[in-house]
C-alpha cells in the first residue's frame, strides 16, 4: 500500500470534536478561520478541508439552515459576497471555471446541516488525475496559510482599486 504523508492533519485528528458551529465560531477569530470577506450579513472563508485549492464557503452570519429563512437583505448580501469572492479567486488563482453550489440537508450532502452555506470550488483544465480515481486521494497543491495571505493581499489591493485610491 502506498502512503501519502499529510502530517498537518494530525491536529484535526486529535482535536476534540465540538458541537459548536464552525461558521458561528469564525465570527470570533477571522484569521484563525481564514475569513476573507465579512459584511454586516455574510462571510466568506477558506474551507479547511477543501475539495480543491481555493475552495471557499460563503454563509450568512445569522445561524439559519435553509434558504427560505433568509431575509431579502441577507439574500442580496450573500450573493454580493459570493460574487466578490469569485472575483478575488479569479485575480489570485485564475481558474478555468468553478463549481458553485448549496447542499441542503444531510441527504443532499451537507456536512453541516444547520448553518446554510455556499461552496465555491475553483476548477482548472486537467485538475483531476489518477489519485482520486485509483487511490481515493485528492492532492491540494497549496497550503491554506499561503493562499490566505495571497487572498488578503489581493483583497486589500482590490478594495483600494474599487474605491479609486490605488
Amino acid at each position: 500500500m502506498d502512503k501519502l504523508w499529510a502530517p498537518w492533519r494530525i491536529k484535526y485528528i486529535r482535536k476534540k470534536k465540538q458541537d459548536k458551529c464552525i461558521f458561528c465560531q469564525s465570527l470570533k477569530s477571522s484569521d484563525k478561520h481564514y475569513v476573507v470577506y465579512r459584511t454586516d450579513y455574510s462571510i466568506s472563508m477558506l474551507n479547511i478541508f477543501p475539495y480543491n485549492n481555493g475552495h471557499m464557503l460563503i454563509f450568512p452570519i445569522r445561524h439559519i439552515g435553509d434558504l427560505t429563512q433568509l431575509k431579502e437583505v441577507e439574500v442580496l448580501d450573500l450573493f454580493r459576497v459570493l460574487l466578490n469572492t469569485k472575483k478575488l479567486l479569479n485575480r489570485v488563482l485564475k481558474p478555468d471555471g468553478y463549481n458553485i453550489g448549496i447542499n441542503l440537508s444531510k441527504i443532499a450532502g451537507a456536512g453541516i446541516t444547520d448553518h446554510l452555506h455556499i461552496h465555491i470550488v475553483p476548477r482548472w483544465q486537467g485538475d483531476t488525475n489518477f489519485m482520486p480515481v485509483l487511490c481515493d486521494t485528492k492532492i491540494i497543491s497549496q497550503s491554506l496559510d499561503e493562499l490566505f495571505k495571497q487572498l488578503k493581499y489581493a483583497k486589500s489591493k482590490y478594495d483600494l482599486l474599487s474605491q479609486g485610491r490605488y
